[in-house]
């Protein structure tokens, strides 16, 4: 999984390179965001687009933001933790221990396409990005922490790929 070290022989592992980059401080610094912005909103203008929702459509969005706070939650646990290997905190063994604590899987909508597509589009777009930002973490969860003789497993179907094709065939 990596490239021998030039200096000392052992192997460079690109996942734990990649961990350490700019590009995961980046991805860290999205991912709190995008918890600061859910919970801005959840707790002010989703509130009121709420309550306007026909008793249906409401009862989605209460399911959709219960299910976008979850998967935030352990991917900012995540995030958290990886940042904690990063600045010394934690050995790489250490996080995975702590890890299993940490509930990382695929979560798809809660709702069936046509009733996401009348959600407040606010939530929508936070549901979306959440779940790219989903296949992103675990994607790279995979690289670092499964063993390395073990195949990757890819989900069935990207869960964002899932739901735009259930939205365009609703539409379309």
């Amino acid at each position: 999984m990596g490239r021998t070290n030039m200096e000392g022989g052992e192997p460079v592992s690109f996942a734990e390179r990649l961990a350490a980059s700019e590009a995961f401080k980046a991805m860290f610094r999205e991912g709190m965001g995008l918890v600061e912005e859910a919970a801005a909103y959840l707790d002010g203008p989703g509130r009121d687009e709420a309550k306007s929702l026909p008793r249906n459509d409401s009862l989605a969005y209460a399911a959709e933001s219960m299910r976008l706070t979850t998967r935030l939650m352990q991917l900012a646990s995540w995030l958290l933790l990886q940042r904690a290997v990063n600045e010394g905190e934690l050995t790489l063994d250490q996080a995975a221990t702590e890890k299993r604590k940490v509930k990382l899987s695929y979560q798809d909508c809660a709702a069936a396409p046509d009733v996401f597509a009348r959600l407040p589009r606010a939530l929508r777009e936070l549901v979306i990005e959440s779940l790219r930002l989903q296949a992103r973490i675990i994607h790279l969860d995979q690289l670092l922490y499964l063993d390395p003789s073990a195949p990757l497993s890819a989900p069935p179907v990207s869960p964002i790929e899932e739901h735009l094709s259930r939205l365009r065939a609703a539409f379309c």
